[in-house]
């Protein structure tokens, strides 16, 4: 594992392009199928004293976290140890990528911190990153996205606006006024985000806007996802236009279509009532930032529009589902 390790810091140490970077994360991957032992050979390294190593060290890490869940507090363990001392650009970009693999809780301070850092790339990282270790409870996490959506590097605001509306369930006046300044962004891609997040919280300012982001030549899930979050039917000749085995276009149909939608709350009210006859702690809903409703017993839970479309729209079929399910 150590040579493989000293032929990837090599490797660090001649990269000049994104895809020569590509190519080494990949030969990291491998490597970090070795897990434990790739732990090992990364924590160590991250008290080298060259910081290519250092850096080379998190890629590993990162590598591991991903592929090893038991590994990534340990990982993240690793990484933060770095924190009190270092002060290399491309180290602390690395870092800030590696505990995003992590999901650590305790990484939260660190990109807090970061998110104030003068160089650009780190901050861009730590906007890319810190939803994935964030909860939508922490106040210091969300004030620091907040402010990388006004960053004045526009690819930090693209991925913190990105971040904020699509990866945080965050809500509120604040997270609403933001989102909505950002549709008046210089740049076409922060403008799109902040319509999709608006959507996302089922705020109809966003109306005309994801409509033109509807007819736009180039294809995005995330813009059929935010009319269905609107469930406006004057988006629906906007997308019958699109492919009908689109599986994002047809979820969006089935909120925005007043007919498709009563007919999935009628069967979903069906199947209530099959599975309450007989038991207790059935429950129907949805949430803000998400389309579709959900069917729960108890701790379980299923998607209504799945049991919909597996059974051709038959709630006492459904109900038969659930309850296999149950008791198997």
């Amino acid at each position: 594992m150590e040579e493989r390790f000293a032929a990837a810091v090599a490797a660090a140490r001649a990269v000049a392009t994104l895809e020569e970077y590509g190519r080494l994360i990949e030969d990291l991957r491998d490597a970090a199928g070795a897990g434990p032992e790739a732990l090992r050979v990364g924590a160590a390294a991250t008290r080298d004293a060259d910081p290519v190593v250092r850096k080379t060290a998190c890629d590993l890490l990162g590598a591991v976290a991903n592929q090893h869940p038991a590994l990534r507090a340990d990982a993240a363990t690793a990484v933060l140890a770095l924190e009190p001392t270092e002060i290399h650009p491309d180290v602390l970009w690395a870092m800030v990528r590696a505990l995003g693999q992590t999901g650590d809780r305790r990484a939260v301070p660190l990109l807090v911190e970061l998110a104030r850092h003068d160089d650009a790339d780190v901050r861009y990282m730590v906007a890319s990153m810190l939803p994935w270790v964030r909860d939508d409870d922490d106040a210091d996490g969300l004030a620091a996205l907040l402010r990388l959506c006004r960053d004045n590097e526009v690819g930090v605001r693209e991925w913190a606006t990105y971040g904020l509306g699509q990866l945080t369930s965050a809500d509120g006046a604040m997270v609403r006024d933001l989102l909505w300044e950002a549709t008046t962004d210089e740049d076409e891609d922060v403008r799109a985000e902040g319509a999709r997040g608006l959507a996302r919280r089922r705020d109809h300012r966003a109306l005309p806007l994801v409509a033109e982001l509807l007819q736009t030549p180039e294809y995005d899930v995330f813009n059929q996802l935010a009319a269905g979050y609107l469930g406006e039917a004057s988006l629906v000749p906007l997308l019958l236009a699109y492919a009908p085995d689109e599986q994002s276009a047809a979820e969006a149909l089935r909120e925005c279509d007043p007919v498709r939608r009563a007919a999935r709350d009628a069967f979903a009210a069906d199947l209530f009532d099959a599975l309450s006859a007989d038991r207790t702690g059935v429950a129907l809903y949805g949430t803000r930032c998400e389309t579709g409703l959900t069917l729960a017993v108890g701790d379980r839970t299923w998607s209504v529009e799945d049991l919909l479309d597996d059974t051709g729209g038959d709630p006492a079929e459904a109900a038969r589902r659930v309850t296999a399910d149950l008791t198997a």
